[in-house]
């Protein structure tokens, strides 16, 4: 299994990236660095991917799960409560397509403010 390094400011994420279509186009297109956005509890950002929306996409994601926003071509990774979340879930905006978990703390991520820069590499 292939493994990236999630960077931003002091904040790194290691995931293992799931054999997944998703995963795939992610990985040939690393190194990226792009700008972060919030929305609640949630850090997204654009990469340079284009994929379709996988048959087990979903909108209701868990801690450590990587997702990838297939209308906007962002990667997407919630971390707490969003706008429309419903008690305590994670609810992101649409369904989008999980590309790879982290077991490490997403809870970090909530030291990342908008316009800070994040980089996605691959991780030996």
């Amino acid at each position: 299994m292939k493994k990236i390094r999630i960077t931003s400011g002091s904040v790194e994420l290691l995931a293992d990236v799931l054999d997944t279509p998703t995963g795939r186009s992610i990985l040939n297109c690393l190194p990226i660095e792009s700008s972060v956005n919030t929305w609640g509890e949630e850090i997204y950002f654009s990469i340079p991917v284009q994929a379709e929306r996988e048959s087990d996409a979903k909108d209701i994601v868990k801690p450590g799960e990587i997702a990838f926003w297939v209308e906007g071509s962002c990667i997407a990774i919630g971390f707490g409560r969003t706008p429309i979340s419903q008690g305590n879930e994670i609810r992101l905006a649409a369904k989008t397509n999980i590309w790879a978990i982290t077991k490490d703390d997403v809870k970090t991520l909530s030291s990342v403010n908008a316009g800070d820069i994040v980089r996605v590499e691959q991780f030996e």
